[in-house]
């Protein structure tokens, strides 16, 4: 709930996240730096709310601080997905185990705590193949970079 609330809003527009298990990973379009620190400040205040209501707690959630990289080519994006495909899509820090395996989607599903079902962007299934139930709590990526670009490069496989 808390991402599909804020995920455009004001010049901020969440693509991609990964829940991990003390931090969170996105990838997000903003119009500007300052669009950039309210959309993150929003976003990490209404997950903050959502999860102290379901933990029946009070206060702080997460630092005040984040690291950003601006992407400004489209192989620089391409990387970007690819590095998502791996962590933030798949959510899985044994992808280096998988890449000798080969194992594909079906053998390992993607996490629930992240966007990998919402993503249109793979090589050997369409969006409407991975059943998501629900809409995405993410917005369209409506820079030329993240909904066209990318894709010059080649889209991603789910084989790692």
């Amino acid at each position: 709930m808390a991402f599909r609330a804020g995920c455009d809003r004001n010049g901020f527009r969440l693509n991609h996240y990964s829940v991990q298990g003390n931090h969170l990973h996105f990838i997000v379009e903003a119009k500007d730096r300052t669009s950039l620190s309210r959309g993150i400040q929003g976003l990490s205040i209404r997950i903050a709310r959502a999860l102290n209501k379901l933990w029946g707690r009070r206060g702080k959630l997460f630092a005040d601080r984040y690291f950003d990289r601006i992407l400004r080519t489209p192989r620089e994006v391409r990387n970007a997905l690819q590095y998502a495909l791996q962590y933030v899509l798949k959510n899985t820090d044994q992808h280096k185990s998988h890449a000798k395996t080969q194992r594909p989607l079906e053998a390992d599903p993607i996490d629930i705590f992240c966007s990998g079902m919402f993503f249109d962007g793979w090589r050997e299934f369409r969006l409407d193949e991975l059943g998501a139930s629900e809409p995405p709590p993410l917005a369209e990526p409506r820079t030329w970079l993240q909904r066209v670009g990318w894709r010059r490069h080649g889209l991603l496989s789910v084989y790692l």
